[in-house]
């Protein structure tokens, strides 16, 4: 048995975009100090590492750990009729094992929906030693990516101790976008070695889209080949974490 309540719905409805990105039916770890999720899309090239403590919530009400799992599109359908200042409180009906979403504010709305099987698998943090650190602003990166996408539908992220170089190339068109140690979008930058990574565009675009609602700063972590991590600062308390397979090339 649970009951939370968030005082701001856009705090929410921001947080199950994000999610939604990857996950269709997501799987939370409901405990007495906080709210989680870790999951991989259906084609297990993305991961996201989510978590929100009790200090979040204007209300937090949980006994014992639960297993809660919903369709995270439908939640949201009921979210969007959330304005921002109206608080959402989510509670388990035992009875009926359905999920009721209160929305209250400008008036009052009681939904509910059928929550879902929980998911059993453990999704472990992949355990990877990151060669570069490189700290951006939210929207540069968004712009960058997107002017990527302009040419191509992935791209190869390169970086050394002074830049982040950005190589997309396409059919007919290439684009080569650097951002440069300690100006207005890459705020800082650490690199042990000289690395680089193919990603596709889709899901980085998508990804950055939608946490950018919840956040201004993202710090990406890669090496050669390896995966990208990519973190979130949340304004509160709390985790917003996507790791991204890379695309290996062929020549």
């Amino acid at each position: 048995m649970f009951k939370l309540k968030v005082s701001d719905a856009k705090l929410l409805r921001d947080m199950a975009t994000a999610i939604s990105i990857l996950v269709d039916e997501a799987t939370f770890k409901i405990e007495p100090d906080g709210m989680k999720l870790r999951a991989m899309d259906p084609s297990r090239v993305a991961m996201i590492d989510f978590e929100w403590p009790k200090t979040i919530f204007e209300e937090y009400e949980c006994a014992e750990p639960t297993k809660m799992c919903i369709n995270i599109s439908e939640l949201l359908k009921l979210l969007r009729r959330a304005g921002k200042d109206e608080a959402v409180e989510l509670s388990l009906d035992e009875k009926t094992g359905r999920l009721q979403v209160k929305i209250t504010g400008k008036y009052n709305r009681n939904f509910t929906m059928p929550t879902l099987e929980a998911s059993e698998e453990e999704v472990p943090t992949p355990k990877i030693n990151f060669n570069v650190k490189a700290k951006t602003t939210t929207q540069g990166l968004s712009q960058a990516i997107e002017d990527a996408q302009l040419v191509s539908d992935h791209v190869r992220i390169e970086a050394d101790s002074e830049k982040l170089i950005l190589n997309a190339s396409g059919d007919l068109m290439g684009a080569t976008i650097t951002l440069q140690k300690g100006s207005d979008t890459l705020l800082d930058l650490e690199a042990k070695e000289n690395s680089k990574a193919t990603f596709s565009l889709s899901y980085l675009t998508e990804i950055i889209k939608a946490a950018s609602a919840t956040s201004d700063i993202a710090t990406l972590e890669f090496s050669t080949d390896m995966p990208i991590r990519i973190d979130f600062q949340q304004t509160k308390e709390g985790k917003l974490t996507f790791f991204l397979a890379p695309r290996i090339e062929t020549e």
